[in-house]
């Protein structure tokens, strides 16, 4: 690993050095904490030790001066005149860890070792979201889908909610997510429902969460998704095919802010943002009597309608290259090249299951095919009779 050693005392920094190298690390010094903000933002350490009195730069000075440069790297302070105060006041400015003088060489190793294994953990973690997001990513550039990023981008910083439109695999639940992603929502949770998966006799439960006892299996509490998704988002996918009930109760929650659980007989607060998603026509259910038209009022403050694959079809390449690229990430084969006549090919398909449906067709040419992805593979693949 590489460990930056700042302090301005030359024994204590060679100490550390000898300690750390025979440890296997690469150590670099710096004498104050001047060079050692200057070195730390041009290079990449697994871990930072930095004394606090130093000319120049103090290290409680370079500590916050790395925060704002948007340095991430873990440091451990150290100093021989430390005392309760001084620890809080490092650990409030983002320091990993405080050691004082005289340095003890089993502190050094096992606080160095926490540290790293941080650092690993947060580096994972970011890798891990780029992933997430990427899964949710709107990939496109017709007209339709820029003006839906657009929408996105005015709406998703305030709390009101979102009706979301379309047929099945347009990708309804990418928009609700980015809606989630790009508010001050973030960092909380998004809990996603499918009404149409929950049986009607359960859709109470599952939304409002029951007491213990309320019914024949509630062995114990249990908190429901509107709880779950405090201070974020509850995405209601398949809103059209809620019962009428359980409408009822989602209209209150709304309205209110509040909640009671199945059984209980108190009031819940609750801080949600509700983004609802269906690919029925909701003033049709309400004209057959299937829908509150006072719930679709509450939801469609901001009603965005996702298009069909066949009204984007311009966007099929880029979608194919996506998909390539992300099935070919995930299985570790190689990326095939793709003939220009196969994607004329396919924008003559009729994509009944839209994007879902064209995902499928891209997975199962990357399977079938061998070299270039041609028109021919496309005609003999894309809608099989085997």
């Amino acid at each position: 690993m590489k460990i930056l050693v700042v302090d301005d005392d030359r024994p204590i920094r060679n100490t550390l050095k000898e300690i750390l190298v025979f440890e296997g690390h690469t150590i670099s010094l710096a004498e104050d904490g001047r060079q050692g903000l200057s070195m730390a933002t041009k290079e990449n350490f697994d871990a930072i030790f930095c004394d606090i009195k130093m000319p120049n730069m103090d290290g409680l000075e370079m500590l916050t001066a790395l925060s704002q440069n948007d340095v991430d790297t873990p440091v451990i302070m150290i100093s021989g005149h430390g005392d309760i105060d001084t620890a809080v006041d490092c650990i409030k400015r983002g320091a990993f860890d405080f050691i004082q003088k005289p340095l003890d060489l089993n502190r050094i190793l096992i606080t160095l070792k926490n540290a790293t294994d941080k650092s690993i953990l947060v580096k994972e973690s970011k890798i891990l979201k780029k992933k997430v997001d990427s899964k949710y990513e709107i990939i496109g550039e017709s007209p339709a889908l820029q003006h839906i990023r657009d929408i996105i981008s005015r709406v998703a910083a305030t709390d009101a909610r979102v009706l979301i439109t379309g047929a099945n695999g347009t990708g309804k639940e990418l928009v609700a997510h980015n809606l989630h992603s790009q508010s001050d929502r973030c960092s909380a949770p998004f809990i996603e429902v499918n009404c149409a998966a929950i049986p009607s006799e359960l859709i109470e439960s599952e939304l409002f969460g029951h007491e213990k006892g309320s019914f024949t299996s509630a062995v114990k509490q249990h908190k429901g998704k509107f709880e779950q998704a405090e201070g974020g988002t509850l995405f209601l996918d398949e809103i059209g095919d809620m019962s009428l009930a359980a409408q009822a109760k989602v209209l209150r929650v709304l309205q209110e802010n509040k909640l009671m659980r199945v059984g209980g007989d108190k009031d819940i607060i609750v801080d949600v943002r509700v983004i609802a998603a269906t690919n029925k026509n909701l003033t049709d259910e309400i004209a057959k009597g299937n829908f509150r038209e006072d719930l679709y009022h509450r939801l469609s403050v901001i009603i965005i309608h996702v298009p069909t694959l066949a009204e984007r079809v311009d966007d099929i390449p880029i979608l194919v290259d996506h998909f390539i690229e992300n099935i070919c990430s995930d299985s570790g084969k190689a990326q095939l090249k793709v003939d220009p006549e196969a994607y004329e090919e396919l924008k003559k398909l009729k994509w009944t299951g839209n994007i879902r449906e064209l995902r499928n067709v891209v997975e199962r040419l990357l399977i079938l095919c061998t070299g270039t992805i041609t028109k021919e593979d496309v005609k003999l693949y894309a809608t099989p009779s085997f």
